[in-house]
């Protein structure tokens, strides 16, 4: 198959669950002069079983290539990566892991996190903190620029204000947020950039930030920064 020319350069988005695109893709405006391709995960990179500090960047990189044989692209066409995660909330202290019985999933609560195993918990957050820590330091992906943000505790928790939801809770509250903001760009890039949880430290800082106590249980997101940056970009050449 002849491989299209592309003018635009490619943002490649890489997304956990099809709801997280569902919400994020009026990205695809706010980078109007680029081409925005999301690649959805189906999971949790960082929590997978057998992935470590020393695994993780290869793991995301799987994805990376997945994308270039998708579509037929050069490295040299791509932009930047954007990961988004969700943080779940693994900085908080070990002594706001609350113990449930009853509870046979994480639940996450003003308190901390809630289950029926606190050991499970701990091991989940170590791994995950550790993983995140790696990503975060790495400024390329094949000489691609990269940055990982995030959505604290989860973006539903950015997006509706709500930390726990179904599946169906999820889908649903993301086509209504992309809903609401499909003919008011300029409402959505305020919503992520000038809200009260929008973190517009410099990157790093951002994530100095959402370690600290229990910031990662509480509704922060850091995306705000790359939003930001595009729309920026995009309305100094007069495309928004």
């Amino acid at each position: 198959m002849k491989r299209l020319p592309n003018k635009k350069k490619i943002v490649l988005v890489i997304v956990e669950g099809p709801s997280d695109e569902t919400a994020l893709g009026l990205l695809k405006q706010v980078y109007n002069s680029d081409q925005v391709h999301f690649q959805i995960v189906h999971g949790d990179i960082t929590t997978k079983t057998g992935i470590t500090p020393d695994k993780v960047v290869k793991e995301v990189n799987t994805y990376v290539v997945k994308a270039m044989q998708y579509g037929m692209f050069r490295r040299t066409d791509f932009k930047e990566i954007v990961h988004v995660v969700d943080t779940d909330a693994v900085f908080i202290p070990d002594t706001n892991i609350v113990e449930d019985p009853q509870s046979d999933e994480f639940r996450y609560e003003a308190d901390g996190i809630h289950y029926k195993s606190v050991e499970d918990v701990k091991k989940r957050n170590q791994q995950k903190r550790e993983n995140l820590r790696k990503l975060r330091s790495k400024k390329d992906i094949q000489k691609i620029p990269y940055r990982v943000f995030y959505m604290s505790c989860n973006l539903e928790h950015v997006i509706c204000n709500i930390r726990n939801n179904s599946d169906e809770e999820k889908e649903n509250s993301a086509y209504r947020f992309a809903e609401k903001y499909s003919e008011n760009i300029e409402g959505f890039v305020g919503f992520l950039c000038e809200s009260d949880f929008s973190v517009t430290k410099p990157y790093i800082d951002s994530w100095k930030y959402i370690e600290q106590g229990m910031n990662s249980i509480e509704r922060h997101t850091n995306l705000s920064i790359c939003v930001q940056e595009a729309w920026e970009e995009n309305s100094s050449r007069g495309v928004t």
